[in-house]
């Protein structure tokens, strides 16, 4: 399942990523691609979802990944380090071909 994230992702937003992961994993969705390739901002609490939703996915036997991400975004993916915790691609060119985490 993939799913576009468009915007600033916020404290007035995050929790409609939450209700949205929480939603497809009672509906069985086990691996979740969240594409940030149009999302322009990204503070702490989006940055919490990310991390929520892959302890999430790992509970329920499956993963997370994150792609696209740039500018302001991509840099807080890095600077955090999340990057490197999360299974990042930068490059949405063919997500499925990634080996799972």
């Amino acid at each position: 399942m993939c799913l576009r994230l468009v915007g600033e992702l916020d404290m007035s937003t995050v929790g409609q990523l939450n209700d949205t992961i929480d939603r497809l994993a009672a509906d069985g969705a086990r691996q979740l691609l969240l594409d940030l390739a149009e999302l322009t901002f990204c503070d702490s609490t989006g940055i919490a979802a990310f991390v929520r939703g892959d302890n999430r996915a790992a509970a329920d036997g499956g993963w997370l990944r994150l792609t696209g991400a740039t500018g302001r975004v991509d840099r807080v993916l890095q600077v955090t380090g999340l990057a490197d915790v999360l299974a990042y691609q930068p490059d949405t060119a063919d997500p499925a071909s990634q080996d799972a985490p």
